[in-house]
């Protein structure tokens, strides 16, 4: 970002991310575990994510210029409508998707519903759920240039500028760096997932050998290997 002279319009943009994209997740995962707990509430939502999923994008430009005119604020709100449905989906899916049989499991030991929802059915469903935040990001970058036509700073607005002022290669250099910052998201919040091989590691390295534990000392290299009578 440094070496294409975008380091402020980067850091624009990743902050119109990050808003949006903590606001969706804030909105999405309580609607999408109250979707998985309650029948009723699933058959409602349903047809209003998919209303929502198949709006095209423009259309959701119309009542945030109405209602908050021209600027970052109507570009943000815009981005966080068009964000939440995957996060409310996917958290949906990660808890209808635990086994029964665990959850019967909590419940016979005493567990009441909201230790079964926070020491059960979120912590088997975190990848899922960390899927859903990661679509949620995926989808607010992809607003980016949407929110550049509404006068939001950052790399929307390098690309709606290149695009009028027909400038190929600042708008090349421009979406390079969307592509760039949109791999680095992915990773991270990829990352959150999915335990890191050093942490599968480490009980491996933490465990005692079991010639050690049979009180017989390891041979050291080149010496014969020491057996009990």
């Amino acid at each position: 970002m440094v070496s294409l002279e975008l380091w402020v319009e980067t850091m624009q943009t990743l902050a119109l991310v990050l808003v949006a994209a903590v606001v969706a997740t804030a909105v999405a995962v309580p609607i999408g575990i109250l979707a998985a707990r309650n029948r009723a509430v699933s058959v409602v939502v349903r047809p209003v994510l998919d209303f929502m999923q198949t709006t095209p994008v423009f259309v959701y430009l119309i009542p945030a210029v109405f209602f908050f005119g021209v600027g970052v604020v109507p570009g943000v709100v815009a981005t966080i409508l068009f964000a939440i449905p995957p996060g409310v989906r996917l958290t949906e899916l990660g808890i209808r998707q635990v086994d029964r049989e665990v959850v019967e499991a909590a419940q016979a030991f005493g567990a009441r519903p909201g230790q079964v929802l926070r020491e059960v059915q979120l912590p088997l469903a975190l990848p899922s759920i960390m899927a859903g935040v990661n679509q949620v990001i995926m989808l607010a970058l992809s607003m980016v240039v949407t929110a550049g036509l509404l006068g939001a700073a950052g790399l929307g607005a390098v690309v709606v500028r290149a695009v009028t002022q027909l400038d190929v290669g600042s708008g090349f250099e421009g979406g390079l760096a969307v592509v760039l910052l949109a791999v680095f998201l992915d990773r991270l919040t990829a990352a959150f997932g999915h335990p890191t091989a050093l942490s599968r590691l480490r009980p491996r390295i933490r465990r005692t050998p079991p010639r050690e534990e049979a009180g017989v000392p390891a041979p050291r290299p080149g010496e014969p290997a020491r057996t009990t009578s």
